[in-house]
């Protein structure tokens, strides 16, 4: 192993020792592949373990101000598991604090490091392979989701502009002409793909901004790999909190059937394989609703399916203006890999704009019996 590698454990095992425990630490080892942040597992001598994890600093811009909404809305989680007879230990994530107070401990080269429990026993899917996991990270999201529409304090926003696709259409300006990458002269089409859409866009950004759509806690990271399950299969939690902001929780829901339903790779070359899988649709629609019709309006459930539409479209202006700009925002593999995912994302907005009408059919009939029993 190299000499870096020895160097970071050492520090590691000194950076825990900054942070009040239960149970004193006595190893630790990294844990998964740590594409953005870096984490580690900590044991102790008993059966209890810890999460150590070092936040990304190039991409969260403000540490404190993250650490702060995990702290503020987890507390509101716990509060509510413990009145509700639920182990408040394993209903969210437990930040443990540092010898100065804080929940966050900022070494010599400003990194900053957090520590949590490790929630034992549990179970965590990489991908939803099947309806029934779709309806499962449904469930999920929709938990978290009723958990915290009561939730009232501010948030930090740690990721400015995120789904503004207004900020993005002013992105979008720029890249067109600055034309770093000399494109834009055989990119008619493609441009003409998001210009065609820019007005119902706005639009529905219009209905946010002025919260006809209200603004609420929102996860946004809902990947299923995030979830966590008892070893029944039941939804315990959500975790890896980082992006935690208020905006609108539809921006949860669309941006997980972007990723649910597609029925290929989010960059397959082959844009007549990819398309929008309606089973997997509803599926998620039907976990998501068993606990988001406690706490949704009805102008929420109109735009649900308009949200996925929205999401998808905005990945496609972003990978394209992307391509635009000489690809240095998402890493890729080649030179067109960027132009590729805008085809691929193309598609499915083309396959979701032709399904619409059943997308919506889809929610109505999964909303209305739970929102009027019979």
């Amino acid at each position: 192993m190299s000499t870096f590698f020895f160097e970071r454990m050492d520090q590691t095992h000194s950076i825990v020792r900054q942070f009040v425990l239960p149970e004193p630490p006595v190893s630790v080892r990294p844990l998964g592949e740590g594409f953005i942040n870096d984490t580690y597992i900590v044991d102790t001598q008993k059966e209890i373990k810890y999460v150590l994890q070092r936040k990304n600093g190039n991409i969260f811009k403000n540490i404190p101000g993250m650490v702060d909404n995990i702290c503020k809305v987890t507390h509101h989680i716990r509060s509510k598991a413990t009145v509700q007879g639920r182990d408040p230990a394993r209903s969210t994530i437990t930040l443990y604090p540092t010898l100065d107070g804080k929940f966050y401990f900022q070494d010599d080269e400003q990194s900053y490091w957090v520590c949590m429990y490790y929630i034992p026993d549990t179970l965590c899917y990489d991908v939803a392979s099947s309806p029934q996991l779709a309806h499962s990270g449904g469930a999920g999201i929709g938990l978290f989701q009723e958990q915290v529409s009561d939730f009232t304090d501010d948030l930090a926003e740690v990721l400015p502009g995120f789904h503004d696709i207004r900020f993005r259409f002013k992105q979008w300006a720029v890249a067109l002409a600055e034309d770093r990458a000399g494109k834009v002269n055989v990119l008619a089409r493609e441009i003409d793909w998001i210009e065609a859409r820019r007005d119902e866009m706005l639009a529905f950004k219009t209905l946010i901004e002025n919260q006809t759509i209200p603004p609420r806690v929102s996860h946004n990271d809902t990947k299923i790999s995030n979830i966590l399950f008892d070893q029944n299969g039941e939804v315990l939690c959500v975790i890896d909190l980082d992006t935690l902001m208020k905006s609108t929780v539809l921006y949860d829901y669309g941006d997980a059937i972007r990723s649910y339903t597609n029925l290929a790779a989010e960059d397959e070359p082959q844009a007549n394989k990819v398309g929008m899988s309606l089973p997997f649709f509803a599926a998620y629609t039907q976990g998501y609703l068993s606990f988001a019709h406690r706490f949704i309006t009805q102008t929420e459930v109109d735009w649900l399916a308009f949200a996925a539409k929205y999401i998808t479209f905005e990945q496609t202006l972003r990978f394209l203006m992307d391509y635009i700009d000489g690809s240095r925002y998402y890493k890729s593999r080649y030179p067109e890999h960027n132009l590729v995912r805008a085809h691929a994302q193309y598609a499915l907005l083309v396959s979701m704009e032709k399904e619409y009408p059943a997308m919506q059919a889809s929610v109505s009939d999964i909303f209305l019996p739970l929102q009027f029993p019979k």
